[in-house]
């Protein structure tokens, strides 16, 4: 019929005017970017996801082994002994031998020295004197001296120890000698302590540290 068309005319022009505003607010929304899961960090990612891309061989997830420099143990600490004895001994250099003594502000004689350098160093307190401080140690080969041992001396007889130093490295060693002289370095190769070297000794404290 004649009416009918204008009317369906109508009706489809009255449609698309309804639906021109939602295409519109369509066309000016702002443009939302999805980042696709695979450009995004693991640790966004769900668990799920972030442990369905490990690899196949869990052990190329292993951390390195440490290097064998990098270990610590008793050697690495008995070395760390050892050297900040040395350290401290060879600081105290040219100060004065006093019989009795036992700090740098009075003075040391050999076994005063000794304890001191120990006592400060490493915290670890020894006998008062030469005699005590050989008994109290392990007996060491003269091969097998290591820094920071005690190297002992008959001074005054050969029943007696009586002189006490501390071992450096290559024969040397540190000591408080006798009266009118400083802390020093000597030497085992020396013929007066050659002579009268009465042996070794490795104090439980660093001994047992390696």
């Amino acid at each position: 019929m004649p009416i009918l068309r204008p009317l369906v005319t109508a009706a489809l022009l009255a449609a698309l005017l309804a639906i021109a505003p939602v295409h519109a607010a369509e066309r000016t929304a702002p443009i939302r970017v999805v980042t696709p899961v695979l450009m995004m960090p693991l640790a966004t990612v769900e668990p799920t996801l972030a442990h369905a891309t490990l690899p196949a061989d869990p052990t190329t997830l292993l951390l390195p082994t440490p290097a064998a420099s990098d270990a610590v143990g008793p050697a690495s600490e008995g070395s760390d002994l050892r050297q900040a004895l040395v350290d401290l001994a060879m600081k105290l250099r040219d100060v004065r031998y006093v019989r009795g003594g036992h700090s740098p502000s009075t003075g040391f004689d050999c076994s005063g020295f000794v304890r001191y350098v120990f006592a400060h160093a490493i915290g670890l307190h020894l006998p008062a004197n030469s005699a005590r401080q050989f008994l109290a140690g392990i007996k060491v080969k003269r091969d097998d001296m290591q820094p920071g041992d005690l190297v002992f001396f008959h001074t005054r007889g050969k029943k007696r120890i009586s002189h006490v130093g501390i071992y450096l490295d290559n024969g040397r060693f540190i000591h408080s000698p006798s009266a009118g002289k400083s802390v020093e370095v000597s030497s085992l190769d020396e013929a007066y302590w050659s002579k009268r070297f009465a042996g070794a000794r490795r104090p439980e404290g660093i001994a047992q540290n390696g």
